[in-house]
């Protein structure tokens, strides 16, 4: 019998966990396709605790249509998930020019392009292009700072801000800010390898499971610039950016407990969950954007503005590299 949990490979590994809902809980019946990651965003609370209340086996990764849940009573349609804020890594650089008067900084994000910094401000690419001593082919990474020529404003702070603001009336659980400085401290602790050697484990990894180099090499990149001690600011860490949600797909995937804290495991992790999209996708673009959005989401809404962002700049540098 099929069950409703494969379409589990929706699920974003850097995707936030709904706010709790604190209302009674009513009984509901799967329906094909659920998952227990979408029952959670559209009823207001989380996976854990639908697994908890439910006693299901196995972390409940085996649900099926048909089958009775209770989940918490008051009911909303299924939000989007918010975009994952841009990381920090300390790594080399080169020094970008420093802006004239009327220029500002910009800082990047996940999922961004220098055409489409040019297009935002109103620059063209070539310009842009030149004010930071850059060329067509040259990969730029999440927190790196772009000067933007002629427009005016003033530049913004030296410091990027660890996280976007919020969508509007969005509320995280109090103890994200908590759980995110102790993966901060966590990975602090921990030695970590260069960029170097974990470009060379992003590539062995995924050629092991059967996944193209490139394309692990390309979303790691727009993840955390192959940085392990990175940490959204909804408490997905490391390289492949695992929130402990997809820790736990990714064991199951894995036939083990994989550790998100740890660089092989984490880099494990994510080549997993892509193997496993491209598995169910009907493209490429289509996994790439299920890694970010979420597969079932993908399908069932189409590609965010932010995600199809997020493809451009992926395929962007699986050719450059």
């Amino acid at each position: 019998m099929p069950f409703a949990d494969v379409a589990a490979l929706a699920l974003p590994a850097h995707a936030a966990v709904a706010p709790v809902a604190t209302t009674p809980w009513k009984t509901v019946t799967v329906r094909p396709g659920d998952t227990l990651w979408h029952l959670a965003i559209a009823h207001r609370t989380t996976v854990h605790a639908i697994v908890e209340k439910n006693r299901l086996t196995r972390g409940g990764a085996l649900i099926m249509p048909g089958q009775k849940l209770l989940v918490p009573g008051r009911t909303s349609g299924p939000t989007k998930a918010p975009k994952p804020g841009p990381v920090t890594p300390t790594r080399p650089t080169t020094s970008a020019p420093k802006p004239s008067a009327g220029d500002r900084t910009y800082v990047v994000r996940s999922g961004d392009t220098m055409s489409g910094i040019a297009q935002r401000y109103g620059v063209s690419l070539t310009k842009l292009l030149a004010a930071n001593k850059m060329s067509s082919t040259t990969i730029i990474f999440v927190g790196q700072k772009i000067t933007v020529p002629g427009t005016g404003s003033a530049a913004s702070p030296s410091t990027p801000s660890p996280a976007p603001t919020p969508p509007p009336g969005y509320q995280y659980p109090s103890k994200t800010a908590q759980a995110v400085a102790e993966s901060k401290a966590k990975l602090a602790a921990m030695t970590v390898p260069t960029r170097a050697q974990t470009q060379a484990m992003i590539s062995a990894t995924a050629t092991r499971h059967g996944v193209d180099p490139k394309l692990a090499l390309a979303i790691g990149w727009l993840e955390s610039g192959w940085y392990q001690r990175a940490v959204s600011y909804t408490n997905a860490v490391g390289v492949m950016q695992l929130m402990p949600v997809s820790q736990t797909w990714a064991s199951q995937l894995a036939g083990r407990s994989l550790d998100r804290f740890d660089t092989q495991d984490n880099i494990t992790g994510g080549v997993l969950i892509i193997r496993a999209l491209q598995a169910s996708a009907d493209s490429r673009e289509q996994a790439i954007a299920g890694y970010y959005q979420g597969l079932y989401s993908v399908r069932t809404k189409g590609m965010y503005e932010d995600t199809k962002r997020y493809v451009a700049s992926v395929l962007a540098v699986y050719n450059r590299l």
